[in-house]
């Protein structure tokens, strides 16, 4: 007969992995759906017609170890595009701010003046279309953000 010490050690262990498994699990989900990244000739197509470029950095205060960017964005009428990397998870968002956000605080306070632009699937790399309602002109940043965990991922001022 197990010991009340040795069931209690047991079922907190228990517990813990389940919990590390499923953290994992929230991590390396998105790496194991994502669709392949855009080539770099549908980049290049892209980004020849972006009127703003800018760059995402991994140094904005906002930013951490595992939310991230890094690389050069091409912002155009009709497409988005970025060349580099971005932290893996899921549910990311792109949107346009008319002010420049780099933190979540920011980020949720100027949300009702931004625009959701689309979702951001890969993480090498993307490409996200221009809805034509949307004057990329009226904003000046580009903003990464995980909208099921409300986290900041990166942004970057292109005007």
């Amino acid at each position: 007969m197990i010991k009340k010490k040795s069931l209690v050690i047991l079922t907190c262990t228990h517990i813990a992995a389940v919990a590390v498994g499923f953290a994992i699990g929230i991590y390396v989900l998105p790496i194991l759906i994502a669709p392949p990244a855009p080539s770099d000739s549908e980049i290049a197509a892209t980004s020849s017609q972006s009127v703003y470029t800018a760059r995402f950095t991994r140094d904005l205060k906002g930013s951490d170890a595992f939310h991230w960017g890094e690389g050069t964005v091409s912002i155009g009428n009709d497409y988005i595009s970025f060349t580099g990397k971005i932290a893996p998870g899921p549910d990311y968002k792109l949107y346009l701010s008319p002010e420049f956000v780099g933190t979540e605080a920011e980020f949720e306070r100027l949300k009702p003046s931004m625009v959701r632009v689309g979702d951001v699937k890969t993480f090498d790399n993307f490409i996200v279309k221009v809805s034509p309602g949307i004057d990329v002109a009226a904003f000046n940043t580009v903003v990464v953000w995980c909208e099921s965990f409300g986290e900041f991922i990166t942004a970057a001022e292109y005007r």
